[in-house]
């Protein structure tokens, strides 16, 4: 149960993340000083072997036992170690902040103020595109900030902000979304949820699977009746890291987990059917598009002898559990794109993702 008091929860899975860790809850700290009685900090271990995460987040409890919560668990997988921080949360929000990234302590400044007005006050804060503040009957069901990503080792930002495809500054539902691009899809760094939301969605991420943060991103959004995007560049977002999950490699060796977590997708909502806002319908069929792209891209890297076979199967499993939709994402231009068949399509289809990769400048 959330506590009146407690504007967030942040939840911070950490497995073997030592040499990470301090940095992360030190953004946090710094960021949210002036706000210390109404934040909390969950550190989940979950189960780190091979250094002394377990010790350093125990240390950081000790010394903040007001703020900070420290959890161990047996080893889960990041999904669990979030499930364990959701199920712990006492705060109104509900923010993941991974071990190995950080928050800017300016934009956590704005963000925190952003909420005391939507808890203590019902009322949305003023900004510069918006002078005026809008009276809410309860705090806004999901709030969206910028996210940075740190090419640490090539000295290079990238923001992603959200401009043109949400209105700035605004308490809206659906309705007033606009056109996703590419790029601009809503990730795990740019969530922040009202944590009574997640519970109303019966959000459950499963163990033991990497690329959950898509199913977090995506099966909450019907429970969202209201959102607000403050453009803040809040999350930042490490990229770089040796054996990080979104490296193209380690994605290819781990494709038995990308395509369990896009059949969860597919089975969580027929999207014709269980979804009434036309923009958010057709903003999650963009999003599952993009995971079935990405599910046959990485199949055929795999160089699997059953790539085009389980390629057509995921298709096959799409047509059957989301009818409606299925013709769009089908014969759309990714769809078309990624089920081209024989040694030729794949060839072409490769070299479609290679040039998009140069394009997009992703993994």
């Amino acid at each position: 149960m959330t506590k009146n008091n407690i504007l967030i929860t942040f939840a911070v899975p950490c497995y073997n993340v030592a040499t990470y860790v301090d940095h992360c809850v030190e953004t946090i700290l710094d960021g949210t000083k002036g706000y210390h009685e109404r934040i909390e900090i969950i550190l989940v271990d979950d189960g780190s072997t091979k250094d002394e995460t377990a010790q350093h987040i125990d240390s950081w409890a000790r010394e903040h036992p007001s703020i900070i919560k420290a959890i161990h668990q047996e080893n889960g997988g990041h999904g669990e170690a979030v499930n364990t921080g959701l199920r712990n949360a006492s705060g109104y929000y509900f923010k993941v902040v991974d071990a190995d990234d950080w928050l800017d302590e300016a934009a956590t400044q704005e963000v925190l103020a952003c909420i005391a007005s939507f808890v203590d006050e019902k009322l949305a804060p003023a900004t510069e595109n918006n002078l005026h503040r809008q009276e809410v009957d309860e705090p806004v069901d999901l709030i969206v900030t910028n996210y940075v990503y740190e090419k640490v080792f090539e000295g290079k930002q990238q923001p992603v902000r959200y401009k043109k495809a949400l209105p700035e500054g605004l308490v809206v539902d659906w309705s007033a979304a606009g056109a996703f691009k590419l790029h601009q899809y809503i990730l795990m760094h740019s969530v922040l949820y009202r944590t009574e939301v997640l519970r109303a969605a019966a959000l459950e991420l499963p163990k033991h699977t990497f690329y959950v943060d898509n199913i977090y991103v995506y099966v909450p959004l019907p429970s969202v009746s209201s959102l607000y995007y403050l453009n803040v560049d809040w999350y930042r977002y490490f990229i770089g890291r040796e054996g990080q999950s979104v490296n193209e490699k380690t994605m290819v060796s781990r494709i038995d987990q990308q395509l369990r977590v896009t059949r969860i997708m597919i089975d969580a909502f027929e999207l014709e059917k269980d979804v009434e806002s036309l923009p958010l319908r057709a903003y999650m069929t963009n999003y599952l598009t993009m995971m079935m792209t990405i599910s046959s891209v990485f199949l055929l890297l795999s160089k699997r002898e059953d790539a085009e076979q389980q390629r057509t199967e995921l298709w096959d499993y799409l047509k059957e559990k989301n009818p409606g939709v299925y013709p769009r994402m089908r014969n759309g231009a990714l769809g078309r794109g990624v089920t081209l068949k024989g040694p030729v399509g794949r060839t072409l289809t490769i070299a479609g993702y290679r040039i998009a990769q140069k394009i997009f400048k992703f993994n």
